[in-house]
């Protein structure tokens, strides 16, 4: 299990905790987290499960395989530190990541 926090985009901090194995896209959309939209239900289609990573937990993040990469480029507000949550498995070692979401994920 692991802690997640988003900052939603009004500035609100939301501390959520997830099981192991399922997506944050699926325990931020469980938990109704503001700005994370699911559009496409985790199926890597849409994009609008994006938030921006901070640079300290990118290294512990899964790389970005070509499927989130090519969606990424549909993202409004992409920016380096941009991540589609879908693809992104809840473990142990994610304990205490921060996240921010985006003003629209449109």
């Amino acid at each position: 299990m692991a802690k997640i926090t988003f900052e939603e985009f009004d500035g609100k901090e939301r501390a959520v905790d997830m099981a192991n194995g399922q997506s944050i896209m699926e325990g931020a959309v469980k938990a109704m987290v503001a700005g994370i939209d699911a559009d496409c239900g985790g199926a890597c289609s849409c994009a609008t499960c994006m938030v921006y990573v901070a640079e300290e937990w990118r290294d512990r993040l899964p790389p970005k395989e070509s499927a989130e990469t090519q969606m990424l480029e549909f993202c409004p507000h992409v920016q380096e530190s941009s991540r589609l949550t879908c693809q992104i498995p809840v473990t142990d070692a994610l304990d205490g990541l921060r996240v921010k979401v985006p003003p629209s994920q449109h």
